[in-house]
């Protein structure tokens, strides 16, 4: 995921291009502060460069945005544009990703039509201070049980804790922090992504 603050003066597009090179296999395009016109030109350029990587672009909460570039999807949150509208207004061909903070949220975003889910926050995190309260390894690992999606844990996520969230049923982990403000984030992504690689290969 991108984000400004912690980008350490780098373009999203400098932080984006390392994160794929270093492997990161799915971009989130998340911008609070950004007029819809500078949003939609930062877009459209990481649009442009994740197309040519052949790695899919995300835009979260701004589906506006995400069709006005031909984004691969869009991920909302609970207070976001209702999932079922917002799956009605993409189509059946991108993706949707909805945020569920616990097992009433997950089923109900399957039942909208997600094809993910970001589950979380695992953990607090600076980057969403008005994020709902941690649910912790159990809490994630109690919605993979229940529900058959993808499952992305979200908040708070980092070398550190990133395997516990595949070993507790989760697909993948996303981040912000942990790449996007490290000194050098290919490297910081490549780490990452080994790690999530080994605790899958672990798990089956």
């Amino acid at each position: 995921m991108t984000d400004a603050g912690l980008a350490r003066g780098r373009s999203h597009l400098a932080v984006i291009e390392a994160a794929i090179a270093g492997g990161a296999t799915v971009v989130q395009y998340r911008e609070k502060a950004a007029s819809t016109r500078q949003m939609i030109a930062e877009a459209q350029a990481l649009r442009e460069l994740t197309r040519r990587a052949g790695v899919p672009l995300i835009v979260n909460d701004r589906l506006d945005v995400a069709l006005a570039i031909d984004a691969d999807g869009v991920h909302v949150g609970q207070d976001d544009m209702p999932a079922a509208l917002a799956r009605r207004l993409i189509g059946p061909d991108k993706i949707l990703g909805v945020s569920a903070a616990n097992l009433a949220e997950a089923m109900q975003a399957a039942q909208d039509g997600a094809d993910y889910l970001g589950v979380g926050p695992i953990f607090a995190t600076p980057t969403k201070p008005d994020a709902a309260p941690p649910i912790g390894m159990e809490g994630l690992r109690a919605i993979c049980r229940q529900v058959a999606l993808p499952i992305v844990a979200i908040g708070g996520i980092n070398a550190a804790n990133a395997v516990d969230a595949i070993r507790a049923g989760a697909h993948g982990v996303a981040v912000v922090s942990a790449v996007v403000a490290a000194e050098d984030v290919a490297a910081a992504a490549s780490q990452l992504r080994a790690m999530v690689a080994e605790a899958r290969r672990q798990d089956v």
